[in-house]
């Protein structure tokens, strides 16, 4: 099985934290093939980024296709530039705070996660990419929750006094994928 997915938004909005978090998770803990291939804007903050990751049970002959099973968009211009690479039957997830942009295609499922207002509701809008990943985890199960939270845990152990934030805003993520993932069967 493989699994392929892309990360867009602006710099400053935690894209390509999200997708190495993902990468790094599995790569460390699972016997799945795993690449990260990022891609920046002129500018780190504010410009644009995306980044795709592809998870696979066997080797990857190519980093990134044409054709995603997964898109996470954290604003309207990425949903207007990577909607069509979604494979009918895909999923987008959409940073619901933010992008207004309609949804014209009926062959994909969508994921609404308005994660820049949970995160300002958290105390801290640096986290809404944590409550992406959480989403994305819930949802997809693409791999389990505790690997992705240890490997979330190890890369801010420097930083331990945002660890319960960071934990707190994975969990909720967590939550409503898992909840939308339920509605959705």
């Amino acid at each position: 099985m493989e699994t392929n997915l892309c990360v867009a938004g602006f710099g400053g909005q935690g894209v390509m934290t999200l997708g190495k978090f993902l990468a790094e998770a599995v790569c460390n803990s699972t016997d799945k093939n795993v690449t990260f291939f990022p891609s920046y804007g002129a500018e780190q903050r504010g410009g644009t980024a995306n980044c795709f990751v592809v998870i696979s049970d066997e080797k990857i002959g190519a980093p990134l296709g044409s054709v995603m099973d997964d898109l996470i968009v954290m604003n309207d211009a990425s949903l207007a530039k990577f909607i069509g690479t979604v494979k009918p039957g895909g999923t987008l997830f959409i940073n619901s705070s933010i992008v207004q942009g309609e949804i014209t295609r009926d062959d994909i499922n969508v994921v609404r996660v308005p994660v820049t207002g949970l995160a300002l509701e958290l105390g801290n809008a640096k986290v809404l990419n944590i409550i992406m990943l959480g989403a994305y985890i819930g949802y997809t199960r693409v791999v389990a929750p505790e690997i992705v939270w240890g490997t979330i845990e190890h890369k801010l152990a420097s930083k331990a006094k945002l660890l319960p934030l960071n934990k707190q805003a994975f969990e909720k993520g967590l939550e409503l994928g898992t909840a939308q993932r339920s509605d959705a069967k």
